[in-house]
């Protein structure tokens, strides 16, 4: 009875073993599947509710994954700008929004400081709290958005968005005069580096329309028409790639209107 008893429980325990390792083996491979669809409802249908979906499915799977935690903190972005805001209640929600998608993409940071996506998604992110909050009031943000770009482009050369993105911020400071800006820690911006950034990321990702058109804007606040007009020029033959690509060909087009003559 003894020797009957102790083959059962070592028959149950190799069991319940084997049941273990069969989920370790297959939970990467749900993790990868997960990402993989919430991939294609960002970037191809872009669904972001459906992205998110997935992308929180994976994160509870897998948590503290730094790859997983920027993608969410991409798309709470990409809900944050496409949600109404025309009263306080509506505004503030889409605050949260940013501030979830900052929280992720500090998560992300913390998770694996050498990724290079993490601190270009943070960057975005508070670039987006930054802007909610007015870029001239805000000193701090505007200058972690620059040096969260610097570092993403240190750890990866090739990483198109932190060009982008450093473009962007430059292209914003200089709205203003450099006199009003300076006390506020903000001299830095000017439109050379916005050009070279944004020609950067065109480099790197000729493919992306929004890339060309910001280009095309800092070379007609440059007087430069010419190259205005090559960039909108390209504009009609690219495919699309983000969910705001059919108004970013409109925007283009008036734009290119605007300066035949120049």
């Amino acid at each position: 009875m003894n020797t009957l008893c102790s083959r059962l429980r070592f028959t149950a325990i190799v069991a319940i073993t084997g049941w273990s390792v069969a989920i370790c083996v297959q939970q990467p491979d749900r993790v990868s599947q997960l990402i993989a669809e919430g991939n294609d409802y960002s970037e191809k249908q872009f669904d972001n509710q459906k992205a998110l979906d997935k992308y929180l499915q994976a994160d509870a799977l897998s948590p503290n994954n730094d790859e997983i935690l920027w993608r969410i903190s991409r798309t709470y972005v990409d809900i944050g700008e496409h949600l109404p805001a025309t009263n306080d209640e509506e505004q503030e929600k889409q605050l949260e929004t940013y501030q979830k998608a900052l929280d992720f993409a500090n998560n992300a940071v913390t998770a694996n400081p050498k990724n290079s996506m993490a601190y270009c998604r943070r960057a975005i992110a508070t670039g987006r709290v930054a802007l909610f909050k007015g870029v001239f009031s805000v000193g701090g943000l505007v200058n972690a958005t620059r040096d969260d770009c610097l570092k993403a482009i240190e750890l990866d050369p090739s990483n198109a968005a932190a060009y982008y993105v450093l473009g962007r911020s430059h292209a914003k400071l200089v709205e203003k005069p450099r006199i009003i800006r300076w006390p506020l820690g903000l001299g830095w911006g000017n439109i050379d580096d916005a050009i070279k950034n944004y020609e950067k990321a065109v480099s790197l990702r000729p493919s992306f329309i929004m890339y060309h058109l910001d280009a095309a804007r800092a070379y007609v606040e440059n007087d430069d028409y010419a190259k205005a007009k090559v960039q909108l020029n390209v504009i009609p033959a690219l495919a699309k790639e983000d969910e705001d690509d059919d108004q970013f060909r409109k925007e283009a087009k008036e734009l290119l209107d605007q300066i035949k003559d120049k």
